[in-house]
């Protein structure tokens, strides 16, 4: 939906919600066209069920006011003396429409001064219930989420089994798209491995879906903080998606809105308005050699040759600090390693040669944009232009492939070609201009990272948000209390030099929360 559709949309249910309250209005000694008026009509509810009035800016809240709806209905009909588990019940399972029956077929009294305890400890339980998950699904939504690293991609720097915090706010928060969806997971519930959202996967039928047309227009807050060149970003995998095979093909065969595609993580090596070139592996920004941060452990293949002799994985570990690979074949090692580790390597003994494995200039790799003729791969690679909102580029039989993903999904015009031309909404065109930042994504693991050489852009509207912390660290092969690694716990994802674990002051501090609260309850006492 258009913010024109909405904004039609929110009127309507603002006429619902005078329709079905008026006479609740009059009752509790309001004036009845006070239940027209938006916003104002939401204030004045809240002095009728003697609530607080920020509850108010929770209502236009995306997702969280699915999770208050329920909430004022319910408290509503108590404010009118029906509190009834039947009529709580009926107010729910009517979508709030129990309320029209009351409001047009009961005689009911406003209860000014009702108790807003709840009546039993089960009714206690379930209030505490509903607001913490409100709460957790505001922090969740716009504030900041936690994410696991699911794959090497970053190893050395986020390890597989890191738990970050992802802050929403650094770059701003993106307001959810998909309205109708469970709170605080992603596109998956757990345990039933279903869909967490409903949406028509259907291509053909997917605008024309009332579903789909539910979904909110992307709409961004203010962020505080640019994304800058070899930042670690979380973003939704551009192609989790059927829209056109020509460019990428997923294993996924249905359609899905942006927040609910794959949730990944990798380095932003290039940003909007950079030229980016691979040659043999090492990274090219704007003719110059691409100078990482020294957390940063870009890492590639090699093939050590011990003719024959073996080296222990434990070795491997403890000396060189080498966890990738370790496998012996034909007397060789293929290790996953930094250059700093090859070269320590190297002068072990045992060792004949270490050689890098580097696809060489001219060959295939089947990457973006999937033109053979380009002869590029995963080690050398373009020179490619990261596009910036507002610049134009010429189209044209050979630019074509670089930016028909853009023009026709992320930036939504009708794009068709005829023969030599190429019309766009219909008219015949020869340039395009951008109309957001996009960015080139990367994983340091070179050669062994699914990233932006496979799927192209990524849209600033895909992005979720800035990783800020690691809050717990877990090695899958671990035993006992060693299945934690203590010195990534709580550490920074961002800055220099080694990573400081914070993990004791946050038990301090949380031990000082304990004896806060024990002692304000005793002297409540």
């Amino acid at each position: 939906m258009t913010f024109i559709e909405w904004f039609v949309f929110i009127l309507i249910i603002q006429l619902v919600h005078f329709l079905g309250t008026w006479k609740l209005y009059v009752k509790a000694g309001r004036q009845a066209w006070e239940a027209a008026i938006p916003v104002y009509n939401a204030i004045v509810l809240m002095k009728i069920i003697n609530r607080p009035k920020w509850w108010v800016f929770l209502l236009f809240i995306p997702i969280i006011n699915l999770l208050m709806f329920p909430v004022i209905w319910v408290e509503s009909i108590r404010s009118f003396g029906k509190n009834k588990r039947l009529d709580t019940l009926l107010v729910l399972i009517t979508l709030g429409f129990y309320i029209y029956y009351i409001n047009y077929m009961t005689d009911v009294s406003y209860v000014e001064d009702r108790s807003l305890n709840p009546r039993t400890a089960a009714g206690e339980w379930l209030s505490s219930i509903v607001f913490a998950i409100i709460a957790a699904t505001l922090v969740h939504t716009y504030f900041m989420q936690p994410y696991t690293i699911p794959s090497s991609s970053l190893e050395k720097s986020l390890l597989i089994g890191d738990f970050l915090f992802v802050s929403k706010f650094h770059y701003g928060a993106r307001v959810p798209m998909t309205t109708v969806a469970a709170p605080m997971v992603h596109d998956t519930l757990p345990f039933i491995n279903q869909k967490s959202y409903l949406f028509s996967d259907d291509i053909t039928k997917k605008e024309s879906s009332l579903l789909n047309k539910l979904q909110l227009p992307y709409l961004r807050l203010p962020g505080f903080q640019k994304i800058k060149r070899n930042s670690i970003v979380v973003f939704n995998q551009p192609a989790d998606t059927l829209l056109d095979m020509n460019d990428f093909n997923p294993d996924r065969t249905y359609y899905k809105p942006i927040d609910k595609k794959t949730n990944l993580v990798k380095r932003c090596v290039a940003i909007a308005g950079d030229s980016l070139q691979i040659i043999d592996g090492y990274i090219f920004i704007n003719g110059k050699r691409t100078e990482l941060p020294d957390r940063a452990k870009p890492q590639y293949n090699f093939i050590v040759n011990t003719g024959g002799q073996s080296i222990s994985r434990t070795s491997l570990i403890n000396r060189y600090g080498v966890r990738e690979g370790g496998q012996m074949q034909n007397g060789n090692y293929f290790l996953t390693l930094t250059d700093d580790e090859a070269a320590r390597i190297a002068k072990n003994p045992s060792v004949k040669s270490v050689t890098k494995t580097i696809q060489q200039k001219g060959v295939d790799g089947d990457v973006f944009p999937h033109v053979p003729s380009l002869g590029w791969n995963t080690d050398n690679f373009g020179p490619i232009y990261i596009p910036k909102k507002g610049a134009t580029v010429k189209l044209d039989k050979e630019s074509f492939p670089f930016y028909k993903r853009i023009i026709r999904e992320y930036e939504h015009n009708n794009l068709i070609v005829n023969g030599n031309e190429i019309l766009i909404n219909g008219e015949i065109a020869d340039t395009y201009t951008f109309k957001q930042d996009y960015y080139w994504m990367m994983g340091d693991n070179r050669q062994n990272s699914l990233d932006a050489r496979a799927w192209g852009y990524v849209p600033f509207d895909h992005v979720v948000g800035k990783p800020v912390l690691i809050w717990l660290s877990w090695e899958t092969n671990g035993k006992g209390i060693n299945k934690i690694r203590w010195d990534r716990m709580f550490t920074t994802v961002g800055g220099s030099g080694e990573p400081v674990s914070y993990f004791k002051y946050f038990l301090f501090l949380l031990a000082g929360w304990f004896v806060f609260d024990f002692i304000r309850k005793r002297k409540k006492a």
